[in-house]
This record gives C-alpha cells, structure tokens and sequence, in this order.
C-alpha cells in the first residue's frame, strides 16, 4: 500500500531511475533530484532543499566513491522528520557511515537490491538484503514494508555478514564475466549453450555498466579481494590437474576411462 509520504531519490542514474519507475509503477509519489541527470519535469525537484522540503523517505541513489560525500553535505538541511536509506551494492562501510554522520537524529538503513534496469526488463525476481541500524529498527521495517509493496522479497542481514556473501557471489560473478568481456567473449551469443545462460547475463550486466558498479563491489567490499584470490588459486589448481592428463587420478578421469574398457572387454 502506497504510503502517504513523498519519496525523495537523490541520484537519477541507471538505478535512481528505474526504481523510481518501479515506484511509479506501484501508486508512489516521489520526487528525483541530480546534478547531471535529467529527471522528468513532473518529478523533478527544482534543487536539493526543495526535495528535502516535501520528502520523509530519502533513497541515496549515488555511486558509492560519492556517498560520503554526498550524505555529510546532506546533513545539515536533515531533520528528524527525515529517514534515509541508501542502495548501495557494498553495506560495511555505508551503514557505518550513516552511524556515524546520522547517528540517533536521524532515522536510516542499508539496502541492497539485487536488481537493476537489465534485471526489471527480463522479468527477473525482485530481492533486496536490508541492514538495519541498531538505532533505528522502525526505519528498516519502513523500507522492509516499501519494497515488500513493490513485489520484492526482503530478508536482513549484518552488514558484514552481506559483504562476505557478496564477495563470494555477486563480485565473482562481475569478476569472471569482466575476463570473459576482456578475453573477446561478447556479441552475439545465441549459439552459446544454455549451461552458458547466466555467464552471458553477467557478461551483459558488466558491459551495461559505467564501471561504477564494477569498482564498488571489487575495491569497496573488503572481502573481495580474499575472495579473488582464493579463485584464482582454485583455477590455477584446477589448470594444473588437467595440465597432469587425462589419467590423473585428480582429474577423474582415470576411474572412467578404466569402467570403459571393462565394459568393452
């Protein structure tokens, strides 16, 4: 059920906007304000204070080498009818930013949605991971409640509890498909095999993305470098057993290829 209350968007780019269709989409009223994005007129707040002035919810949609920046400038014009909850891919260091800059005053919480524009256009099922804040409970059961209306599927998770899962799954998944894309694998990809399907999907998520994205879930999520790692260590061992030959018992193939010449005699 739509709520009362305005939301404000502060950042209108790739995701900034498709939320805000998303939320159009499902009966809410919001407001949109960036500096170098154009907003549609009937949404679009005439500058910063304005936004502030006629919004409660304000959604941080900003690349994540911004969001400090951009929530210590906000600070000053917040007041305690304010709740703030950002959408950034990484949640250690936002949420602790926000403790720090927002502390009790005002309301807030970490939020991840596991979709973007390519995602909504495919008809893929909506997720989102909420952080709560210790301090502020009731603005996280808000924005469980907000996405929820939109069709979502929300759980909540410790911050770093998030970022390791993340570092394990969604910066692998960029990772390897940015091999991929630098290895020449891009194009037309119809004769590819199904086994091939959600490669190609995070192929064409890296190749739609500015490198924003990219960089924040690799450089910004602290476990993701541990976790590249330990990839790469298990590719080079994987690499190594093959190199070994086909009837190296690590390979498992040796098991195979002694079944079929019992069972041709």
């Amino acid at each position: 059920m739509p709520t009362t209350s305005r939301i404000g968007i502060v950042g209108y780019g790739r995701f900034g906007a498709a939320f805000a269709n998303l939320l159009a989409e499902h009966g809410y009223d919001w407001q949109g304000w960036d500096p170098a994005a154009s907003v549609p007129r009937p949404n679009a707040a005439s500058d910063i204070d304005s936004l502030l002035a006629c919004s409660e919810l304000i959604v941080l949609a900003v690349p994540l080498d911004r969001f400090e920046k951009v929530l210590r400038q906000l600070r000053p014009r917040l007041s305690s009818r304010h709740q703030v909850m950002d959408v950034c891919s990484v949640k250690e260091m936002p949420c602790r930013i926000m403790d720090e800059v927002l502390g009790d005053d005002i309301g807030h919480a970490g939020c991840h949605p596991l979709f973007g524009p390519l995602s909504i256009a495919r008809s893929e099922p909506l997720r989102v991971v909420v952080c709560p804040s210790d301090r502020h409970r009731d603005v996280a059961r808000r924005a469980r409640a907000l996405f929820c209306s939109i069709g979502a599927e929300v759980t909540e998770q410790a911050p770093g509890q998030h970022d390791r899962f993340m570092a394990l799954t969604h910066a692998m998944a960029f990772f390897i498909a940015r091999g991929l894309l630098d290895m020449g694998v891009d194009g037309d990809l119809r004769w590819a095999p199904p086994s091939f399907a959600a490669l190609a999907a995070s192929i064409a998520a890296v190749r739609a993305d500015a490198g924003h994205l990219f960089n924040a879930i690799q450089t910004q999520n602290p476990y993701a470098a541990a976790s590249r790692r330990q990839f790469i260590d298990a590719l080079t061992a994987i690499d190594r057993r093959l190199a070994e030959g086909p009837n190296s018992p690590e390979t498992g193939f040796a098991d195979l290829d002694q079944g079929i010449h019992q069972w041709l005699g």
